[in-house]
């Protein structure tokens, strides 16, 4: 699994970091930045698909 993410949704309410700070970062406008590129462990994958699941923007996603 893979994590995509929209910029253009992201209103930085800072959810992602928050439950997912290993793999999410915030730029110096507050904004989502994603740490982790390529596939993720199963562990990477259950805390990426938790700030998916809690993004309010629904600019986070998962592909296979």
């Amino acid at each position: 699994m893979r994590i995509v993410f929209d910029r253009d949704k992201c209103q930085g309410h800072g959810r992602c970091y928050a439950l997912a700070g290993d793999l999410f970062d915030a730029d110096d406008e507050g904004y989502a930045v994603v740490l982790v590129t390529g596939d993720l462990t199963d562990a990477q994958t259950a805390a990426a698909q938790l700030a998916a699941d809690n993004c309010p923007e629904y600019a986070i996603s998962l592909e296979a």
